[in-house]
């Protein structure tokens, strides 16, 4: 297979087309392939392996097989190899940049932007696996010791979106290398240029054949593979709930860990005391990044009625200035939606919600295969958009009057990934952060994703954390060891 870049790559060794089973890049066995797009422009910029069950059992064999010796291997060693795949993902980020955007979409600004921050957490858990610790626990009799180790969960799998095609991985792949796992990784159908890059350096970086496989194709047949598998012992999925759903229904027949980390109906409260400035930033971060297609994208924004008029006047402002086109294009701030399911799903709330009473107060400019980001107020809980993730550049606005009323709101979904919330006042800051169901809250600010902290949800959204000490957590068990009859002093 031919393994030229259309792009114009420093490195063309970063452009790959194979899957990676046991340190070697791979086609699939029956030569089939899939083809990848770039959502701006339709056109395919590349294929890669329809890998199947043969190549996926061959990546987890590899990863069996490779096991024992990256467990047994001293974490700093483990951890001195993540920090020359950090180094080397730093180095290319132009590079890998170019790749993200030409398969994913986004502007080439927060391409680079996901590149620094998936570095992050690479460079995050390569510190952090050096810190995995035991302890001691007093026995009962003299002649006893009660150990308490952290080891290895075992072969790990992780199933990974297209919207943050880097990041998503290495908040995954790095807490899982440093704790001395390996693992196969599913990217998804959309974006596995950027995995296989990834892959590229990992192995340049030394991470040894077998520790990391790369499998591309159909998600139900691969995942089929890795959620029946005796060898895989957890599985790490970022996606739908629905999908989490049946993902858990697979896995159970083998007690397999699950790490998932589902969809979100995020809302931002905006209260009267708010900083109205401050307000209108937090929400074009927490809403428009990636053309709003992020599970923890602000979907409801929750204005009250004393600031809501200023609020929208401000907001509607910086909506139809937003920039929108190919993301390789310079000054572009929206880039396309993934596919044209996405942009079908996108109108169909904007139409459901402008049938229910819905005004369009503000709409950027865009054609052809472009989503116009848009701003829509008088919305209301029965409408689509209300319950459902928009995944989209579209500002949705509720009005509501008084605090336990907006806490109500926000609340008033079964998902509970992240919640934000504009405030001047530090009390009922400390209130409405207590009160909101979510596992991660913005308190004036649109950003909550860093290596160092926790990101994960609770409810509906989700089990586990990625990202933080808790992210190494996740891919360690505990084992005790008793030991008696021991010798006391004589």
């Amino acid at each position: 297979m031919a393994n030229t870049a259309p792009l114009a790559l420093a490195d063309s060794g970063l452009w790959r087309q194979e899957a990676l089973v046991d340190g070697e890049w791979i086609g699939a066995a029956d030569g089939r392939t899939i083809a990848v797009d770039d959502p701006a422009t339709g056109e395919v910029i590349g294929t890669v392996p329809d890998c199947g069950t043969a190549e996926t059992e061959a990546a987890l064999a590899a990863a069996g097989r490779a096991l024992p010796a990256w467990r047994a291997r001293p974490a700093p060693e483990r951890c001195a190899i993540l920090r020359r795949w950090h180094d080397l993902i730093m180095a290319a980020a132009k590079d890998l940049a170019r790749i993200l955007t030409a398969e994913q979409g986004k502007p080439l600004v927060e391409a680079e932007a996901e590149i620094a921050y998936a570095a992050s957490f690479v460079s995050w858990f390569a510190q952090e696996g050096q810190r995995s610790r035991g302890h001691e626990v007093p026995a009962p009799t003299a002649d006893r010791r009660i150990l308490v180790r952290r080891e290895a969960v075992g072969v790990c799998a992780a199933i990974t979106p297209w919207n943050f095609p880097a990041a998503m991985i290495t908040r995954k792949l790095a807490p899982a290398l440093a704790a001395g796992c390996t693992m196969v990784l599913k990217p998804a159908q959309q974006t596995p240029f950027t995995a296989l890059a990834l892959g590229e350096l990992a192995l340049r970086a030394g991470v040894p054949a077998g520790v990391l496989g790369i499998v591309t194709g159909e998600a139900k047949v691969i995942g089929g593979v890795l959620t029946a598998s005796p060898v895989v012992r957890l599985l790490s999925f970022t996606g739908s709930t629905p999908v989490g759903s049946r993902l858990m229904e697979q896995c159970a027949p083998t007690i397999k860990k699950l790490a998932l980390e589902l969809g979100g109906n995020a809302p931002l409260i905006v209260f009267d005391d708010a900083d109205l400035d401050e307000a209108v930033e937090a929400t074009m971060a927490a809403k428009f990044r990636n053309a709003g297609q992020s599970c923890v994208a602000v979907n409801r924004i929750l204005v009250q009625s004393g600031i809501h008029d200023a609020f929208v006047d401000k907001l509607a402002v910086r909506v139809r200035a937003l920039k929108v086109g190919a993301g390789t294009e310079d000054g572009m701030q929206v880039g396309p939606l993934i596919d044209d399911a996405a942009r079908a799903k996108v109108a169909d709330h904007v139409q459901d919600a402008l049938a229910k009473g819905a005004t369009l107060v503000a709409q950027a400019p865009a054609s052809g295969r472009f989503t116009a980001p848009m701003l829509l107020t008088g919305m209301t809980e029965d409408m689509r958009a209300a319950q459902e993730e928009i995944f989209g550049p579209v500002a949705a606005i509720y009005r509501f009057d008084t605090e336990a009323d907006g806490i109500a709101l926000a609340n008033a979904t079964p998902y509970g990934l992240a919640a934000y919330c504009c405030t001047g006042d530090m009390h009922r800051a400390w209130r409405v952060g207590e009160a909101l169901e979510a596992g991660m809250v913005g308190l004036n600010t649109g950003a909550i994703s860093l290596a160092m902290a926790p990101f994960g949800g609770v409810k509906q959204s989700g089990l586990g954390r990625e990202g933080g000490a808790e992210g190494l957590e996740e891919y360690l068990e505990t084992k005790a060891v008793h030991w008696a009859g021991l010798q006391t002093g004589g």
